[in-house]
């Protein structure tokens, strides 16, 4: 009796977990438009789902800020306010700072040539206009410390307001100049952190790199 909860449990867990990536995978290609209220009748019939794990994949996201549930009227997709970039933004720096103090003894020589090399890739897709190779070598730069830690949950908010920030919906544009900054950026952290300054490096990622007014005048090109 047991064991049939337990496997009736799990396969609940991985339909609503199905829900929730086909539900993201919608909102990066904006299929779902901030703003828009989620017909969730329509799509549980094209789905084949029940109400149950579309409701929890739906109270996920709404945990992790990507929608908004108004009891009796429905689920809204969450637009991005200037308000929530700046909170995501501290909140960000913040972390990927605790992180680096924290993670300064595992930090090794090889930790640093890695990340020279994922700058390296960043350069070669910047130059040939590929922004999601430069999007996915960025993410694997920061991940290089990140993933030094054994903070789980802290890795993962880290990379859900990531999500927040640029997938929802991944934009077809973006601002070459702000990551030609952003580049200079790069180079300095790992220069930091191989010099072993991880209290400079920190500092640098909070007050520099993730600073909202640092970066506003870029933010503001970029999400309009």
């Amino acid at each position: 009796m047991n064991a049939g909860r337990s496997s009736a449990g799990t396969s609940a867990e991985s339909l609503a977990s199905s829900v929730y990536e086909e539900l993201k995978r919608r909102l990066n290609a904006g299929l779902l438009k901030p703003g828009e209220f989620i017909d969730l009748g329509a799509l549980g019939r094209e789905l084949g789902m029940s109400r149950t794990p579309l409701r929890d994949a739906l109270i996920r996201l709404e945990l992790e800020g990507f929608v908004v549930v108004y009891p009796r009227r429905g689920v809204m997709v969450r637009a991005l306010q200037r308000s929530d970039i700046r909170d995501i933004y501290q909140i960000i720096g913040a972390l990927e700072a605790s992180v680096i103090e924290e993670v300064a003894r595992r930090f090794r020589p090889s930790d640093a040539d890695r990340m020279e090399a994922l700058c390296a890739e960043m350069t070669k897709a910047l130059d040939a206009d590929d922004f999601d190779r430069y999007y996915r070598a960025n993410l694997n730069f920061h991940d290089v410390y990140l993933q030094l830690s054994d903070n789980q949950k802290l890795i993962d908010t880290v990379h859900i307001l990531k999500e927040r920030l640029y997938d929802f919906p991944r934009r077809s544009s973006y601002v070459k100049e702000w990551e030609r900054d952003s580049m200079a950026e790069h180079a300095e952290i790992c220069q930091r952190l191989r010099s072993g300054d991880f209290k400079g490096a920190a500092a640098y990622v909070r007050d520099v790199h993730w600073s909202f007014e640092v970066q506003e005048r870029y933010i503001r090109t970029y999400y309009g």
